[in-house]
């Protein structure tokens, strides 16, 4: 498999493309006015605590109040009682770490299970035990990296350290030599000591510790033996990449390059249409059948089709077909848009169950290459995939998009039709309670047309019933189903 990661950067924005095969996996965007802050660690402040919720909200110094459940609270023993009433006060200092970044209405989320990332290891100083990623599969690889982990933590102890804290040995590690681990372990530790001094002194609402910027964090993150190359096309950003990877990662510097070519970086692997196409509902799937993608805030629905696709075999063949592309197709665009949370699937009904098998298989082997957790939890009673992927940031629809002021993102308009009747009934309610000789209805091109045209009797009828002139006025700044009835 080839991959590549290209990076496109601007004083305003720094975008990040994740291409396999030549194909767009997954978009990161982080802009200046709005930077993510998952990962970021504040001194926080308890503004009002929540007992029916067991919640409570924390200023940390952002617009919005952050919000931390009782079971992301860390206690001094894990027998006593986690009411939050008894965990926090109004008005208490609390060292947080964000979870999620706020997304639409809804403030970050909090943790007070510090974790901090870097190269291999991921250092949980609240904790006591080392864990390796799930993704690691050979036994004895596990075994050699868990041991060097603790070799080292076992060392600390004999030097009289206490609180050494745990560590989760990320993927990236597979394969690591032991002193490059045990260089980042130290690394953490210091950078540990240090944000410590930090939380002392620091006034409530401030951050203590900001991640890197995104290009850092993809370099950091994503930069994998298998990515084959990661072009930059900012020389000073590729610059600092080189300082950055020189120091941290020095296996992986002479697969960075710069790119100064004139036709933009993004449009090499057509990444730009690609964004496009992933911010509209439909995709198209080759065999002629498509997908139509619903994100509301409870759920994301995914439904499958076959459109066009007629099958050269049994209506069955074509079903299981167009299903096993389907799965493939999802498992791509589930990180290409980044959708979190709930995602029910309904793929279209199979009655042979190995055919069924097949198709969950396939997404589930998809969803391997995902960054993000997903777990599938099978098929429902109604014949629905259901299943969760962890959500931390905005979806590429929120990053990029903004819901239509227009239908105030319903999706649809009522018909000029519909709004006629509205008007007619509005004229009613006032003609019952004022007085008045006339009355003009202000309204959109269409709705005046519709009521000079097909309504038009309606409108006759109507001026008889009250008696009343009613005139009719284009507001070119009006849509659809803006009006007015003004008394004359």
């Amino acid at each position: 498999m080839s991959e590549e990661i290209l990076i496109n950067f601007t004083p305003m924005e720094t975008r990040v493309a994740v291409v396999e095969n030549g194909m767009l996996q997954e978009v990161y965007v982080e802009r200046a006015a709005k930077l993510g802050i998952v990962g970021n660690i504040y001194k926080g402040k308890v503004v009002r605590v929540l007992p029916g919720m067991q919640a409570a909200f924390i200023d940390i110094g952002l617009d919005r109040a952050a919000f931390i459940h009782a079971a992301d609270i860390r206690s001094a023993k894990e027998d006593e009682n986690k009411s939050i009433s008894y965990l926090l006060r109004e008005g208490q200092s609390l060292v947080v770490q964000v979870t999620k970044d706020p997304i639409g209405s809804k403030g970050a989320r909090l943790t007070t299970h510090i974790s901090i990332p870097s190269r291999y290891l991921v250092y949980m100083p609240y904790a006591e035990h080392v864990g390796i990623s799930q993704r690691i599969e050979d036994e004895v690889e596990r075994e050699r990296l868990k041991q060097t982990v603790q070799s080292q933590l076992d060392q600390l102890h004999e030097e009289g350290e206490v609180n050494v804290g745990g560590f989760i040995v990320r993927t990236v590690a597979e394969g690591a030599r032991e002193k490059d681990i045990h260089k980042d372990l130290l690394y953490l530790r210091r950078l540990w000591h240090s944000l410590q001094e930090s939380m002392d002194k620091a006034a409530p609402a401030t951050v203590i510790y900001e991640d890197l910027p995104l290009y850092m964090r993809i370099l950091r993150d994503l930069a994998t033996p298998e990515v084959e190359k990661i072009r930059i096309d900012s020389r000073e950003t590729f610059h600092k990449a080189q300082e950055f990877v020189g120091k941290l990662i020095p296996e992986i510097l002479e697969r960075i390059e710069y790119y100064p070519g004139e036709r933009p970086i993004f449009d090499l692997y057509n990444v730009e249409d690609e964004i496009q196409r992933a911010l509209g509902r439909k995709v198209q799937l080759k065999s002629g059948g498509y997908l139509i993608f619903d994100q509301t805030e409870a759920m994301t629905t995914v439904d499958v089709n076959t459109g066009a696709y007629v099958g050269h075999k049994t209506l069955e063949e074509t079903i299981f077909k167009t299903n096993l592309e389907a799965a493939t197709a999802i498992g791509r665009q589930l990180r290409l848009r980044n959708l979190g949370g709930i995602i029910i699937l309904d793929f279209i009904d199979m009655e042979d169950v190995e055919h069924q098998r097949q198709v969950l298989r396939t997404l589930e082997k998809v969803l391997e290459k995902d960054h993000v957790k997903c777990k599938v939890t099978g098929v429902s009673e109604l014949g629905l995939v259901e299943m969760t992927r962890k959500r931390t940031r905005e979806s590429l629809e929120q990053v990029l998009c903004e819901p239509c002021p227009i239908c105030q993102g319903r999706g649809s308009l009522k018909t000029p039709e519909t709004v006629c009747y509205e008007i007619f009934r509005d004229i009613l309610r006032q003609h019952r309670a004022y007085n008045t000789d006339s009355y003009l209805v202000l309204a959109s091109q269409s709705v005046v047309d519709k009521l000079m045209d097909e309504e038009s009797d309606r409108v006759a009828e109507l001026e008889t019933f009250i008696s009343k002139t009613i005139r009719f006025q284009v507001e070119p700044m009006y849509t659809t189903e803006q009006f007015d009835v003004v008394l004359r």
